[in-house]
């Protein structure tokens, strides 16, 4: 057996040019377009390319997009501040503050501060809340792209054994409540989990956020399970991999996430559908 690839990039652009016709209809009849603010403090490098691609994204979709860039040394005080002013400013639907923040910053105190209905991250208490509850609004970015590479594949997910490596807030713990949503079957795996590569073998759908390496290998994932590979990590000679032995695991796999080109282009999709989504909640 050799997976299918799961072509993050091609579904991406094809959502994207959704989200472009819906601006395009929204403004023909006289709504302004979607407003999304950007912020980054500091200068990490990955975080700067994150957002170049952001505001490349927004600008194809057609949104009005403004993008703030704070000194590292910028007091936690200040960028509330700018929070504050950007909350109140009709122009602008959604408010993303870059991750990760210097390490004086306390981001849950920042993630807080954004109003749930701009918080097109999907990591406000509110926002999480309401996926716990069954009920989303703005879901978060990255979670939401992986069940909408999930529907692609066409398989019904309700039933299925669903292994999550990962329990971050940004990506396991909403990932667990989208597949419960759809009536997976979750176990959530992180470092104290006992016997990871047993749970790995019986589950029909691996989705894998630990950030290390080819950590999952081949020989754990069951003949004709579906591999997501959240991760992205670069290698001592420049080179990009994920979570998962990609080599190894395509040979097993039905379905399978390539990095790069995987996840990743569709959590910046994600972001524009609910960028767009709260636009129409402001409209509204």
């Amino acid at each position: 057996m050799t997976a299918q690839i799961l072509d993050g990039k091609a579904i991406a652009k094809e959502l994207r040019a959704t989200v472009r016709d819906e601006v395009q209809a929204l403004t023909a009849v006289g709504h302004r377009p979607p407003g999304l603010a950007v912020v980054l403090v500091g200068d990490d490098p990955a975080s700067q390319v994150y957002v170049h691609n952001k505001e490349k994204a927004c600008r194809e979709a057609g949104f009005h997009s403004r993008l703030v860039h704070l000194p590292a040394d910028t007091s936690e005080d200040r960028l509330l501040a700018l929070i504050d002013e950007l909350n109140h400013d009709r122009k602008i639907d959604g408010i993303l503050v870059q991750l990760p923040l210097p390490d004086h910053i306390d981001p849950e105190t920042v993630i807080e501060r954004i109003l749930p209905t701009k918080d097109v991250d999907g990591f406000h208490p509110y926002n999480m809340g309401r996926l716990a509850l069954r009920i989303p609004q703005l879901r978060p970015c990255t979670p939401k792209g992986v069940m909408t590479l999930l529907e692609w594949t066409g398989v019904q997910l309700e039933g299925l054994d669903a292994v999550i490596i990962g329990q971050s807030n940004i990506v396991g713990r909403p990932m667990a409540l989208e597949l419960l949503m759809a009536r997976c079957t979750i176990t959530v795996c992180h470092s104290r989990t006992k016997d990871l590569a047993e749970k790995v073998r019986n589950a029909d759908l691996v989705v894998a956020a630990v950030g290390r390496p080819n950590f999952v290998r081949g020989e754990w994932i069951k003949p004709g399970a579906i591999v997501i590979d959240v991760g992205i990590n670069r290698l001592e000679d420049g080179s990009l991999c994920g979570d998962v032995d990609f080599e190894a695991a395509k040979e097993v796999a039905s379905w399978i996430t390539p990095v790069p080109g995987g996840v990743g282009p569709m959590t910046v999709a994600s972001l524009l559908e609910n960028t767009l989504q709260a636009a129409k909640l402001h409209n509204n």
